[in-house]
């Protein structure tokens, strides 16, 4: 779809606005505070954040990323965060327009952006993000026609069950908990915004990004196989890219099967 500039810049803006609220609960979510009150603050002074520097992107570049009272450094994180949650928003708008998809999606995007910073800070998915949003993704699927409340219904028992099995089979088999039940409960919540369909690729793509990057960072650590990488972030990495490409790459994984004679499914 096509969208002159200005639009495009103020989409961007305001999911700049919504990743600088996300930082917020990303920041107080896993300790239980509110995500309302106090207003933001320093993390070192604890001195009120002004509204002049609290502009998403542009305050903490202009304050050089400290504190303008104390001169605390202020983590990379912030605006980070804030920079891939308008990208996000933007994509998914270029993609969808303005439209239920957009705005569904939109909301998924921004639940996996904090559960994804939740799990690296505190290997932690919070079951107040997931369980919520495994009904939501099903009430939200009656109104997405790509995926239906019947895919939705199956994605959530083949996305909570795809996983409970493989936990089940590997403590069996180590005797070790080897993935919590925080992941088990995010790829139910996939599978009803995202239907049946999506979880074959979630977990084949999320499983080769672990891999590579587990064992990258073992290498680079010098650690051994006991290195604990929370898996939160790979689920979520290949949602986002199934939303995207998902249907591409199943077709053409597909048609180059067919070429080389093995029957499609």
């Amino acid at each position: 779809m096509f969208f002159s500039f200005p639009v495009q810049l103020f989409v961007f803006i305001f999911g700049s606005i919504v990743g600088s609220f996300l930082n917020v609960c990303i920041h107080r979510i896993p300790s239980g505070q509110s995500i309302v009150t106090p207003p933001s603050h320093c993390p070192s002074c604890n001195e009120k954040v002004r509204p002049y520097d609290n502009i998403p992107l542009v305050s903490w570049l202009l304050l050089g990323g400290k504190c303008r009272f104390c001169r605390g450094r202020i983590s990379v994180r912030y605006p980070l965060v804030e920079l891939l949650t308008a990208l996000l928003t933007l994509f998914l708008f270029r993609k969808y327009g303005f439209s239920a998809e957009f705005a569904i999606l939109f909301l998924f995007c921004a639940a996996l952006i904090i559960i994804t910073f939740i799990d690296l800070d505190h290997q932690i998915i919070p079951d107040g993000i997931s369980l919520p949003g495994i009904p939501l993704g099903f009430a939200f699927s009656f109104l997405l026609p790509h995926v239906g409340w019947k895919n939705s219904l199956i994605g959530i028992l083949v996305g909570g069950g795809s996983l409970l099995v493989v936990a089940s089979v590997y403590e069996l088999v180590t005797k070790k908990e080897g993935m919590g039940g925080g992941d088990i409960k995010l790829l139910a919540m996939m599978g009803a915004f995202l239907g049946w369909k999506s979880i074959p690729f979630i977990i084949f793509v999320s499983s080769l990004l672990g891999s590579v990057i587990g064992i990258s960072v073992m290498i680079a650590q010098r650690k051994d196989s006991k290195l604990a990488i929370p898996f939160g972030p790979f689920l979520a990495a290949a949602a986002i890219i199934y939303i995207f490409y998902g249907e591409n790459i199943i077709a053409w994984y597909l048609n180059v099967g067919t070429a080389r004679g093995y029957p499609a499914p």
